[in-house]
């Protein structure tokens, strides 16, 4: 498939996913209570990139802009209208860049879903990791966590090597004032904001592999049958 095809189709799927959820206020409370407990295991787990002044942009764009708990409805919405311009003017890569982190997002928010729904409502109102643990193993499949970290190592990698073409960020930036105009301006900073921040780094391979081995490493720990300690911080970063 295209990457314009691909991510007018990604964009559609999440949007309905969201609708779904927003429609069921019990829904809405469980998907939202498991976004914040992930949320802060996230700033557990990879303290160390936040806290490195080196990483501390790009680990925020990936825990608050790629997978937070914040209500990403408004830059759904700006995001389908979006969608032609960006196929218009955006590089096959690019477009193939934000298709995956928008894929990233449907399936993130698919397995949230499928993880509240495990949950008793006990649960659901203190979770901890063993809780959290069992219901992730019977929500959603091996291949699915597997594929939504690759997916995660793929946005890493792609935004690496875009930011070294300086005519993607002057593209991105010339967009600011028409998507102010024409009430685009949560998404047109989204973008702008993941740009920067991989460019700050200036080679992302520590940061990338430092996420993937941590992430990895707690999958697996997960599908073993662990239930404490597995969401521990993530080991230092080499570069």
């Amino acid at each position: 498939m295209k990457p314009g095809r691909r991510l007018e189709a990604c964009a559609a799927e999440v949007g309905r996913l969201r609708r779904e959820i927003a429609a069921d206020a019990h829904t809405r409370a469980s998907v939202h209570a498991v976004k914040q407990w992930q949320a802060q295991r996230l700033t557990r787990t990879h303290r160390r990139l936040l806290d490195d002044p080196r990483y501390a942009a790009a680990a925020r764009f990936f825990l608050d802009d790629l997978y937070g708990a914040k209500d990403f409805s408004r830059r759904d919405a700006e995001l389908a209208r979006l969608v032609p311009t960006m196929v218009r003017l955006l590089p096959d890569a690019a477009l193939q860049t934000i298709a995956d982190a928008i894929e990233m997002d449907a399936l993130s928010e698919r397995l949230d879903l499928a993880l509240a729904r495990e949950l008793s409502e006990e649960d659901v109102a203190r979770i901890d990791a063993a809780s959290y643990a069992d219901a992730y193993r019977r929500a959603g499949s091996r291949a699915e966590r597997e594929h939504q970290l690759a997916l995660i190592e793929s946005i890493g990698h792609s935004l690496d090597r875009l930011v070294r073409r300086p005519m993607i960020g002057r593209l991105l930036k010339s967009m600011t004032k028409p998507a102010q105009l024409a009430g685009l301006s949560e998404m047109q900073d989204f973008l702008v904001r993941g740009f920067e921040a991989f460019r700050a780094i200036g080679g992302a391979f520590g940061f990338l592999q430092a996420i993937e081995a941590r992430e990895r490493a707690i999958l697996q720990a997960l599908y073993a049958g662990v239930r404490d300690g597995w969401d521990q911080a993530d080991p230092p970063v080499t570069s």
